[in-house]
């Protein structure tokens, strides 16, 4: 990964509180997993800005190695990745995921 791709990468990171690297939109996602992703953040009622990795080669393979995380979609919570759709879905079910937010500071809107 370049210099340059890591450093777009970090800033994204650290200028959206809740940010989601992802196939497609929120609106149209491109494969299962970011679709469980959408929706597990959409029931936490939690805004966060997403990212397409299928618009930028370079942010598809330069995520990878920023987490070290072989996988798409991937959850960064203030700066700290969180995981995959798989991890997601398991702190949903037990409310580690709606702690973690909290903890964060990250409010579910009304």
């Amino acid at each position: 990964m370049t210099d340059d791709v890591h450093a777009r990468i970090q800033g994204l990171v650290d200028a959206n509180p809740v940010l989601l690297f992802m196939k497609g939109s929120p609106l149209f996602p491109q494969c299962g997993f970011s679709s469980r992703a959408i929706a597990i953040l959409t029931h936490l009622g939690v805004e966060f800005e997403s990212v397409d990795v299928l618009q930028d080669q370079g942010v598809r393979q330069g995520i990878k190695a920023f987490s070290d995380w072989p996988t798409i979609p991937q959850l960064y919570v203030r700066g700290e990745f969180v995981g995959g759709s798989d991890i997601m879905m398991e702190m949903y079910e037990s409310g580690e995921l709606a702690q973690l937010l909290a903890d964060k500071g990250v409010a579910a809107q009304a």
